[in-house]
Formats: structure tokens, sequence, C-alpha cells
């Protein structure tokens, strides 16, 4: 009887019109998945859900904390989710400003960061600060940059660049418009490969929620 109601459930619950908060936990730099668009249109398509993100870069449990999927790069998605890509190849690039490599000048190779004015990200206070990952003939290699300014904050870290307070490294997407007016400059681009990027994860369930099934095959066709 139980099974018989289960299947009866799982029918209903695939012809069901999408409907309900649906929850997602979206890393800080998934620019192009937050950048409104997209998500502006599967609302306007789908009037009966209701969609809260959480911007965070913190690494947990979607399942556990209650999400319906999140949104981060693929190398760090654990591999019993499923992944729908949301984004095309991504890099993470290091920037200057002008102003700044009229002073300083241009530097040839990452080594040359740990003695140059760098603005940095870390999680927290009590953190190192993320190491700036580059890579070269396929070798990969990080370096521990002199962190002269950290912050948790993107948008903080791209106006001091801008400002000339030093060299920062972000995903290409955050710093583009920037790049685009002239404000900055990219460095060390030689060293910055492009690599798989965005992805909307969830866990494997035998029956999805209309609304997650909904955001799914708009992120399939919108891409």
């Amino acid at each position: 009887m139980l099974e018989v109601q289960g299947a009866l459930d799982s029918a209903a619950n695939l012809s069901a019109t999408p409907r309900g908060r649906l929850n997602l936990a979206v890393s800080s730099i998934a620019e192009s998945f937050l950048s409104g668009p997209r998500l502006a249109t599967f609302l306007d398509q789908n009037p009966d859900v209701k969609l809260h993100i959480t911007v965070t870069d913190d690494e947990f449990d979607i399942v556990a904390q209650g999400y319906d999927a999140g949104v981060r790069l693929g190398e760090v998605i654990a591999q019993d989710m499923i992944a729908v890509p949301v984004s095309g190849e991504q890099r993470q690039l290091a920037v200057a400003s002008p102003a700044y490599l009229e002073r300083h000048g241009m530097p040839q190779h990452p080594t040359e960061l740990a003695n140059r004015r760098c603005i940095g990200w870390r999680l927290s206070a009590n953190v190192a600060p993320y190491r700036w990952e580059f890579s070269k003939n396929g070798r990969e290699f990080s370096v521990a940059v002199a962190d002269t300014f950290t912050t948790t904050d993107m948008a903080l870290m791209i106006k001091l660049a801008v400002a000339g307070a030093g060299i920062s490294f972000g995903m290409e997407d955050s710093f583009r418009p920037a790049i685009i007016r002239g404000e900055l400059v990219p460095v060390l681009e030689d060293f910055c490969p492009h690599f798989p990027g965005f992805y909307l994860y969830y866990p494997s369930r035998r029956n999805m929620a209309p609304k997650l099934r909904a955001l799914v095959e708009h992120l399939r066709i919108s891409r």
C-alpha cells in the first residue's frame, strides 16, 4: 500500500506546477549566474516559485543545511552530486591599475609577487590568505603573495586595485567591467589558464521537486 501511495505521490510531483521557496547557496564569484537576467526570466516563467539565494563562500553540506541546490566551481563539488553547467570556461586573473604599473612596472613571473604590494582574499581574519594559483606548460603552482591588503569582499578588492593600491587576483568576470573601462590591466596572463566554470549542483533524488526541475531546465536552455 505504501509503495502504491509512493508511486502516486511521485506522479503528482512530476506533473505539479513548480511552486514554493527554492533555496540556493551560491558562490560570491559566480558572476554570470548572479548577474540577474536568467534568474529574472526564471521567476517570470514560474510565478509560483519564491527564490532565496544565500551568497556564501563557506563550504558545507547543502543538504544538511536545508538548501535545494548550490552553485560552485566544478572542481570543488562532491562527486556524489549531480552537476549542471551554468557558465562557460573561467579563469583567475591578476590585475593592476595603469597608474600602479607605471610606477612599479609589469611583473614578468608570479614569483615576483612576493615582493609586490598585493590585494588578496581570505575567508576570515583568522584564516590564512588564499594562495594565488597559476599554471605554465601544464604545471600548476601557487604563490604566497605579500598580503599587504586582505579582505572578504571582492568589491573592495576591485576598488583598491583601481585606486592603485596594488596587484589583485580573482575571477576574470569580476574584473571585466573595470578592464573594459581601462581602470585595470591584466597581469601575468600567460600564467592564467582557463578551466571549467560554475555548476548548479544538487543531490541525486529519485523524484526531483518541480521547482528545482524547472530551474535546471531553464538554466540548460538559457546558457
